[in-house]
């Protein structure tokens, strides 16, 4: 895979420096910030011109640095769930996300908070490709992302595990998600940018949430929801946690 954009390597430089086989300069390109951790990791660099660079990613904003990496890596979702119940992130199952921009967001948010992993069905929706990367800017380096094959049953597996499943819904029975006392641990379900949750889905949850609104009749994007949600969640966690020491 390629990295691409500077605060995408500068961040991969500083979780994961392991995982990149050569970085790719471009002449005019400030290095100033991360020379000292690619001298230190003993990473390969080749200084090339703007059409070279371009070469090693067709994208328009690389921003005079690439980076090929390997592959990305997803954890085992048996993994998050066998973790210590102190050390429990809270999950975030996105249903049928196609867009990489916005899976992208949702991680960098999520790890802007952090305390999340993500977890991602292995049909009908996005995988972490290189504009994932890119749009996440290093946040994959802080999130777990799991893929799993059948979303539904990850979801019934989280909460024989203990887990409370809450989903984002705007149906008449749900609830104020500013206004509900958090379960933990949780998990949170995010439907498609079109289509919401799945019935197969909605049939699993234990809470369901809405924002309030009170402009306009029109929807967040799903990673604005992401980013309302993983707050108030974020919130409540910390007082919890305080609460409990």
């Amino acid at each position: 895979m390629v990295l691409y954009g500077k605060n995408s390597v500068a961040e991969r430089l500083k979780a994961n420096p392991g995982s990149i086989q050569k970085i790719f300069l471009e002449d005019t390109f400030d290095p100033s910030g991360i020379d000292k951790l690619i001298k230190i990791n003993k990473i390969p660099v080749e200084h090339v011109s703007r059409q070279g660079l371009s070469k090693t990613k067709n994208a328009k904003d690389l921003q005079g640095i690439t980076a090929r990496v390997n592959a990305f890596e997803y954890i085992s979702f048996d993994e998050l769930l066998d973790r210590p119940k102190e050390k429990r992130l809270t999950l975030i199952f996105l249903d049928r996300i196609n867009d990489p921009q916005n899976l992208g967001v949702i991680i960098r948010t999520a790890a802007c908070f952090g305390g999340f992993a993500v977890i991602i069905p292995r049909h009908e929706a996005c995988e972490v490709t290189e504009t994932v990367l890119h749009v996440a800017s290093g946040g994959e380096n802080y999130v777990p992302v799991s893929k799993v094959p059948n979303l539904s049953g990850a979801i019934i597996a989280a909460k024989a595990a203990g887990y409370w499943i809450l989903g984002t819904v705007v149906t008449d029975d749900a609830e104020d998600i500013n206004k509900i006392s958090l379960p933990f641990p949780l998990g949170v379900v995010l439907g498609s940018e079109g289509e919401g949750i799945r019935y197969g889905i909605e049939k699993h949850l234990d809470i369901k949430a809405r924002i309030p609104m009170h402009g306009a009749k029109l929807s967040f994007n799903v990673n604005i929801a992401c980013a309302i949600f993983c707050h108030e969640i974020s919130k409540q966690r910390e007082h919890q946690h305080e609460a409990q020491n």
